[in-house]
């Protein structure tokens, strides 16, 4: 399979302009050059950036230039610290992973799609080409975490024609694309082929999600804020536990003996069907996001990078973990400085 060159090792900067408040406060303070200067300190090599169209376009999709601006300092902040970025469109008019943000329409919309189709044409002509004379990159991902499985079909029409029109600005641009079921591993088999030698299927891994997102209230109806599961239960607990609050899709515990646990083998296991599909289409294959709440311990953290990490590396998988700071899963937060050091060997 061939290996994403230049963003095996990165981090997400969730919250900064996506998934927030969308003021200028937040847009100044949030992040700033130190964090850049602190994440290349980690020896990371890229940063995925999500962008809600809010940043760059007003309600009516007149384009607001300031924003454009912003992206352009974040990425001569990449540039002066060595960093490769990804510019992940979070969310775009007519949807959002999240449907808090009463986002909809997107898939059945002309004009919504249309004005995606804009909306990548312009980034396209902005920032293409923002990394010329230097020996880092920009890439292009399409949309963030497709949700239905009813989308599958016209988000896969969707995005050909989108890189269609990218490619007549940026033809040699890579550009990555993920399936339903939020970015899922069990999607990604059905992605079409790709484009061109430049596409890169694009994937999210929390699992097991029962340990991953523990105490998170936006996962199912029975995931309590005071939930807590230790990532060396047994999977018969895993089984029984994910059941109850949060399903499965995928792979099921009950494929792995009772009386294990979560090891190198359970995430190779799970990895195998979308390593397979990419090593068939010549593809290249990233994880744009994965990570572990900061209601988890840090040595069960610490251990679960540890464990997800051989697989990636096993396979040259690039990836970014979620997220930098806050979010419910920041690494730069107090809690991990007990482990920092040994964590940033496993991302």
């Amino acid at each position: 399979m061939k290996k994403f060159d230049g963003f095996m090792h990165g981090v997400n900067l969730g919250g900064w302009y996506s998934q927030c408040d969308h003021s200028e406060n937040r847009y100044d303070t949030f992040i700033t050059e130190d964090d850049f200067k602190t994440i290349s300190s980690w020896g990371m090599d890229h940063i995925r950036l999500p962008v809600d169209y809010n940043l760059v376009e007003s309600a009516d999709g007149k384009p607001i230039e300031k924003g454009y601006e912003r992206l352009q300092k974040a990425i001569n902040w990449c540039k002066k610290y060595n960093l490769n970025m990804i510019l992940d469109l979070h969310k775009t008019a007519g949807f959002s992973f999240d449907k808090g943000e009463k986002e909809a329409g997107f898939f059945d919309n002309p004009v919504y799609q249309e004005r995606f189709y804009k909306l990548w044409e312009s980034f396209a002509n902005h920032f293409a080409n923002a990394f010329e004379g230097t020996d880092r990159e920009i890439c292009f991902e399409l949309l963030n975490e497709v949700t239905d499985q009813s989308f599958c079909k016209k988000w896969n029409a969707i995005a050909r024609t989108c890189i269609e029109r990218i490619r007549k600005i940026a033809p040699e641009t890579k550009i990555l694309v993920g399936s339903y079921w939020n970015n899922s591993l069990a999607s990604v088999k059905d992605l079409d082929e790709p484009y061109d030698e430049n596409i890169v299927y694009n994937f999210h891994c929390y699992d097991p999600l029962l340990f991953t997102h523990q105490g998170a209230p936006w996962v199912g109806d029975l995931m309590n804020p005071d939930f807590r599961f230790a990532l060396k239960s047994k999977f018969s607990e895993y089984e029984k536990m994910t059941e109850a609050k949060v399903g499965q899709i995928g792979i099921t515990f009950k494929m792995f003996p009772q009386d294990a646990t979560v090891d190198e083998k359970y995430f190779e296991s799970i990895f195998a069907e979308a390593v397979n599909i990419a090593e068939s289409r010549n593809v290249r294959l990233y994880c744009g996001e994965y990570g572990v709440i900061d209601r988890a311990s840090p040595e069960d953290t610490l251990e679960w990078y540890r464990l997800i990490s051989t697989s990636f590396n096993r396979h040259g998988i690039g990836r970014a973990a979620w997220s930098y700071k806050q979010m419910d899963f920041g690494l730069s937060d107090s809690r991990l400085d007990g482990i920092r050091s040994e964590l940033s060997k496993y991302l």
